[in-house]
């Protein structure tokens, strides 16, 4: 009788168990028809295959930091383009003044008597050096007429584009003392070079009044100046 109900006991924990394990399969549900486990057991393995490998991310990150490389570097380059561009050209090497770069007016003077202004402007796009005195020549004459040695500047005459330089023609002797003194029509102005001795480029010939201008032997020159007032002063 003992055994028997021993039996028993031990068929109804059994039986206990079979519906505790039941019950704790149907509480785990999340009424999708997945079980709780089923979603833990394939938790670790999602995970692990949303989170990149080392070299995954090494790749990333190196495919990442290319363009930001050539973007830097070509703004570098960029600057270094622009800072280039602003560079100043270098001024370009002066050049000595003769009529294709200049432009020659000759103006007689009512004060002081018997004179002439010759204005020589500079045309061109560099500055130019207008040396010693003009090479004058009125009409058919052979030869120049002498500077005035006194008159010499204590340096050359400069004039940047758009400036002028200067020098006055004494046409005649104001007592009428001078020789051979006639009626010109025609003049031509030629330049020196950096000797002094030789005319460069090509000359300039600059009108002269209708009625033309008197000139006799005692006709001379004073060298360039830089301002009207000292070519007027000989």
């Amino acid at each position: 009788m003992s055994s028997l109900r021993t039996s028993r006991i031990r068929l109804a924990g059994a039986a206990t168990t079979v519906v505790l394990a039941a019950l704790s399969l149907t509480a785990c549900s999340d009424g999708t028809g997945v079980h709780a486990e089923s979603v833990a057991a394939a938790t670790p393995t999602t995970a692990h295959a949303s989170s990149p490998t080392p070299s995954a991310a090494a790749g990333a990150s190196a495919a990442t930091s290319a363009p930001a490389a050539r973007a830097t570097s070509g703004s570098q380059k960029s600057a270094g383009g622009t800072a280039a561009s602003r560079t100043p050209a270098p001024a370009a090497k002066p050049v000595t003044c003769e009529g294709s770069t200049t432009k020659t007016v000759a103006a007689p003077l009512n004060r002081p008597v018997n004179h002439m202004l010759l204005t020589v402007t500079n045309t061109g796009s560099r500055t130019c050096y207008l040396y010693a005195y003009p090479a004058v020549r009125f009409g058919e004459a052979q030869s120049v007429p002498p500077v005035i040695e006194d008159s010499k500047p204590q340096a050359v005459v400069t004039l940047a584009p758009g400036e002028s330089g200067y020098a006055s023609v004494n046409l005649s002797a104001t007592d009428g003392s001078g020789a051979h003194g006639r009626t010109v029509n025609s003049l031509y102005v030629y330049f020196h070079g950096r000797s002094g001795n030789e005319s460069v480029g090509t000359g300039a010939h600059p009108p002269l009044p209708a009625k033309g201008v008197y000139v006799d032997d005692s006709l001379k020159v004073t060298y360039w100046q830089q301002s009207m007032d000292d070519a007027v002063n000989w």
